[in-house]
C-alpha cells in the first residue's frame, strides 16, 4: 500500500518547445515540476494535508500528481491552465483541474464553479481555495500546465 502524502503546493508554468513533448516538458520545468516522474492521480487532497509553497521535491521521485494542460500549435492562439485546491473544515480537500482555449481569468473562473459544484455535490461547506494559473501566446508550439504535486 502507498503512503498517503502529507504536503502539497499549487504550481503552473508555460513554455513553447520545439515539439509537443518539448513544450510540455518546458512548461513542467517552469512549474517547478520538470524533473520529477508524475503519477497522475484523480482529485481528492488527503485530510490534515499541508501547503508547503517553497516544498523540494528531490529529483527523479515519483510524485502523485494531479494536473490539466493543453498544448497548441496554432500561432497566436491563447491557452490557459489551472488548478484549484478546496478545503472543508475538518475533512478531505478537493482538487480540480482545467485547461483550454482562453486566458487565465476564465481558467481561474473555471475552477472557482468547479470547486462550488464539487462541494455542493458531497454536501460539504467550502471553506477556503488555493489555485495556480498559466497562460500562452502560442508563437509556433506552446503548453500551459497547472499541477497540485503531492509529497510525504
Amino acid at each position: 500500500m502507498l503512503p498517503t502524502p502529507k504536503k502539497f503546493f499549487v504550481t503552473a508554468g508555460s513554455a513553447e518547445g520545439k515539439n509537443h513533448l518539448n513544450a510540455f516538458d518546458n512548461a513542467l520545468l517552469k512549474g517547478r515540476i520538470g524533473n520529477l516522474n508524475l503519477m497522475r492521480v484523480t482529485s481528492i487532497l488527503p485530510p490534515g494535508v499541508q501547503y508547503c509553497p517553497d516544498l523540494e521535491i528531490p529529483p527523479g521521485s515519483l510524485v502523485p500528481t494531479a494536473y490539466g494542460y493543453i498544448i497548441s500549435d496554432v500561432p497566436g492562439e491563447l491557452i490557459a491552465a489551472a488548478v484549484g485546491v478546496g478545503f472543508s473544515k475538518d475533512s478531505f480537500g478537493v482538487i480540480m483541474e482545467f485547461s483550454g482555449k482562453c486566458g487565465k481569468e476564465e481558467a481561474e473562473k473555471a475552477i472557482e464553479n468547479m470547486l462550488k459544484e464539487a462541494f455542493e455535490t458531497r454536501g460539504m461547506e467550502l471553506v477556503g481555495t488555493k489555485i495556480a494559473s498559466a497562460e500562452h501566446r502560442v508563437e509556433k508550439i506552446g503548453c500551459a500546465l497547472a499541477a497540485v504535486p503531492l509529497w510525504y
